[in-house]
């Protein structure tokens, strides 16, 4: 991190301190939900590790909730304990007394109590006894809350060593599946660049967690500047980068621009949404074609799900890949819950050991998404007879539009195929007679320039007439953003509906 550098061995000593800092100064023991709220700093990793050494329980709150969202996830979570950063520590002061939430200060954060001061002087107790069983509540990380009040995903240290564990099985296994004359990767341990933030699955997980096993150095960023990030896979020869698509394109207009190719990246995954399609093939020009990389999977999986690398995926720029193997099951459900035919549309199910315990304090949403060991995850989609998986939409991210039924993801790659476009998000826009027509909101390239008939007469030849956005909301600037990085669709579309986005 910056100028900070630490061995495993200092990892691992801080991780034991810390412990003892939690169990010996602060009162906590085994099933404490204890939060954490701050930037991507090292402190994150250690504590997470601490906490969960001792069998108390990991609760990441979201670092970009504003007071009145921290004061839901406190009530909801019933954490009595947090450790804050600066900016967080002074979100959550106005509720803690009264809440009795007691503030542990990290890095810039002022107070009475700081964690650099109760670590002073304490030595290293050795790893804790803590009697821990595999399906105890190992974490608590929210949903990024598009719709209503975000849920807490309750996650056990089965599902989490699941997801770790398969990912590595996967990377054991694909040299000895790698087609003919595709080059190995350089020997070494990985190095892994964390630019998204530690309380969303696809950091702390894939990342972070999967870092341990693989021995790999693990690199954090301060906050995301593509730049800087070609920056650190130079010099720090960073093999594998997973980000939201925007971070990959972000990755390759730099490079275009520089002339960098990043040639020591073995894995440059898309992960938290779906890249689009036409992005696939222009990152394989600029970046090795062997490390374009998409996956799916959720906070409910422990981000355990699918994956598509290399020349398989440029091949198949529209699917997600296909299951991960090798202790899960997939099946495509209709309505009923009843599986439907390759090629045939329907809700994505799952059922692995990494699924999520439940949705806390919420039965209703957990026996709606849980079923008999399966998980239903609101993804529409349909899988082929070779196992590829392609993702429709989200079932709420359906236009109706006088009766049909319009996938934003498909608009959106429509228009992303467009050269002057930079991104673009399609919703729902309330139309007296048909219901709901598409709209959409789009970022235009640096010095590119695009009509509103310029734009229908280019997406004519690829999309039905029924599903060419009918009302545009062009953007100067990025488009609106959730904690996690990905477009917030939701937040985007009361913008344009609320006219603070002028339509051409």
């Amino acid at each position: 991190y910056l100028e900070e550098r630490g061995t495993f061995d200092d990892f691992c000593a801080t991780v034991r301190r810390s412990s003892a800092v939690l169990t010996d100064k602060l009162g906590i023991r085994p099933g404490d939900r204890v939060a954490i709220a701050m930037r991507n700093y090292p402190e994150y990793l250690t504590l997470m590790m601490a906490i969960a050494n001792i069998g108390a329980v990991v609760v990441m709150v979201n670092a970009w909730w504003t007071t009145d969202e921290l004061t839901y996830g406190f009530d909801d979570s019933a954490a009595k304990l947090v450790f804050a950063d600066g900016p967080r520590a002074a979100r959550i002061a106005p509720f803690a007394a009264e809440k009795n939430i007691r503030i542990i200060g990290v890095r810039d954060a002022s107070g009475d109590e700081h964690l650099n001061d109760l670590l002073e002087g304490v030595a290293d107790p050795g790893w804790s006894d803590a009697p821990i069983a595999p399906d105890d509540d190992f974490a608590v990380m929210y949903s990024s809350g598009s719709t209503g009040h975000p849920k807490g995903i309750v996650m056990t240290h089965r599902g989490a060593i699941t997801a770790v564990y398969s990912w590595l099985c996967t990377g054991l296994v694909a040299p000895l599946m790698a087609p003919e004359g595709l080059a190995p990767p350089p020997p070494g341990p990985p190095v892994i660049l964390c630019a998204t933030p530690l309380f969303h699955v696809t950091a702390s997980h894939p990342m972070f967690l999967l870092s341990i096993p693989l021995g790999a150095k693990l690199v954090l960023m301060h906050k995301w500047d593509a730049a800087e990030a070609l920056r650190l896979i130079e010099v720090e020869k960073v093999t594998r980068f997973v980000g939201v698509p925007t971070m990959s394109a972000d990755l390759k207009e730099v490079a275009a621009r520089t002339g960098q190719t990043a040639p020591t990246i073995e894995y440059l995954g898309s992960g938290g949404a779906k890249r689009p399609a036409a992005q696939v093939g222009e990152q394989a020009s600029v970046f090795p074609e062997r490390a374009v990389a998409t996956g799916w999977g959720m906070t409910e999986t422990n981000a355990l799900g699918l994956g598509l690398a290399g020349p398989d995926y440029v091949a198949r720029p529209e699917s997600a890949g296909r299951l991960v193997p090798p202790l899960q099951k997939l099946r495509i459900v209709d309505d009923a819950g009843q599986p439907v035919p390759n090629g045939v549309v329907g809700e994505i199910s799952v059922k692995s050991a990494a699924n999520m315990r439940c949705y806390l304090n919420k039965p209703e949403a957990t026996a709606d998404a849980l079923r008999d060991g399966w998980l239903h995850t609101g993804d529409l989609g349909m899988v082929d007879d070779d196992g590829y998986v392609t993702i429709v939409d989200r079932k709420k991210n359906i236009i109706i539009r006088g009766g049909e039924n319009i996938s934003c993801l498909e608009v959106e790659g429509a228009i992303h195929r467009h050269p002057a476009v930079a991104e673009a998000c399609a919703f729902s826009v309330p139309d007296e007679r048909l219901g709901e027509i598409v709209g959409a909101g789009i970022q235009l390239r640096p010095g590119a320039a695009l009509a509103d008939a310029d734009l229908s007469a280019f997406l004519s030849d690829q999309l039905a007439l029924f599903k060419i956005p009918a009302a545009v909301w062009w953007w100067d600037a990025p488009l609106p953003r959730g904690a996690t990085d990905k477009i917030d669709r939701r937040a985007l579309r009361q913008l344009c509906l609320n006219g603070q986005k002028q339509q051409n």
